[in-house]
């Protein structure tokens, strides 16, 4: 398996084409869970994700992982899978660009998970970042629910808030699974969790779309399965903490396709909270390594 080199101007591209990737299969999923409700949009999304992994899978043919490395692939994988349906979810009520924003919050928290987690130290420099990056979620959040605002607003906030913790999770999972498998075999591993999980309650919730569904639930998930491989490789090969500015450029993208395709606008709130969140990111990023070494952002 690759371990990790020097920070390289190709796996930041590649990141980078990652995000951007990402955030364009954010708005699909946006729009498909406004019509077919983000259980529905996660299922038949999964289920194309899934088939295309495993025909990558079986071309590819990859030595078949240890026990520990599925147990690790299977736990992110349930990991995922709550928190894509909450981001899903919440997506629907706040402008993409909000909800990523919002999502940025995860670098900072996925720090103080590593100090629980894998007993890293947190300096004066990460606390003061973490107080940074949580003033700058209250002026997104408060932006958003100043004045009169309906309370499926709130919820979608809080759902936005809780798939960030787990993104937190997440990230520190991301890098252990990096370095021990390969993008083929983490996209089909992580694709076929989630469709067994959300297969498991298609007789209670699931509904077959409508034909013309189909063109949108295969791009959403081409996309999603471009960027995780994309992600993978390019965490691979490149230090985290070096990698960790690209995932901002999502904003951009997310505001970007917000506009184009749902006629969003971004307001001062948003952009003021997110820069603060983003200052606070790269605060961390800029410490000493051992102090980031498993902080790193990820495609769901």
């Amino acid at each position: 398996m690759p371990s990790p080199t020097k920070f390289s101007a190709i796996a930041f591209v590649v990141a980078g084409a990652g995000i951007s990737t990402f955030a364009g299969m954010d708005v699909v999923m946006k729009s498909l869970s406004l019509s077919l409700g983000a259980y529905n949009a996660m299922l038949w999304r999964s289920l194309i994700s899934v088939s295309l992994a495993g025909l990558l899978y079986l071309m590819w043919r990859p030595a078949w992982p240890t026990a520990d490395v599925i147990r690790l692939h299977l736990w992110r994988g349930f990991i995922i899978s709550i928190m894509a349906f909450l981001f899903f979810w919440g997506l629907k009520y706040l402008p993409v660009a909000e909800a990523i924003g919002l999502s940025f919050i995860a670098p900072l928290l996925a720090l103080y998970l590593a100090a629980v987690i894998l007993k890293e130290n947190i300096g004066k420099q990460a606390i003061a970042a973490s107080v940074i990056g949580l003033f700058g979620a209250v002026i997104i959040v408060s932006g958003r629910l100043g004045g009169n605002y309906e309370e499926e607003t709130g919820k979608g906030i809080a759902a936005i808030l809780l798939s960030a913790v787990l993104y937190a999770y997440n990230i520190i999972l991301q890098r252990q699974q990096a370095l021990l498998a390969g993008p083929v075999e983490i996209a089909f591993f992580q694709n076929s969790t989630i469709i067994v999980l959300f297969a498991s309650l298609s007789p209670f919730f699931a509904q077959v779309p409508a034909i013309d569904a189909v063109p949108m639930l295969a791009a959403a998930a081409v996309l999603g399965l471009v960027s995780l491989m994309m992600m993978s490789w390019a965490y691979a090969r490149a230090p985290a903490n070096m990698l960790i500015p690209v995932e901002y450029t999502a904003f951009g993208w997310a505001a970007l396709f917000g506009w184009f395709a749902f006629g969003e606008t971004v307001t001062l709130t948003t952009i003021l909270g997110t820069t603060l969140i983003v200052i606070a990111c790269l605060i961390t990023a800029w410490q000493k390594p051992e102090h980031v070494d498993h902080v790193e952002t990820t495609a769901i």
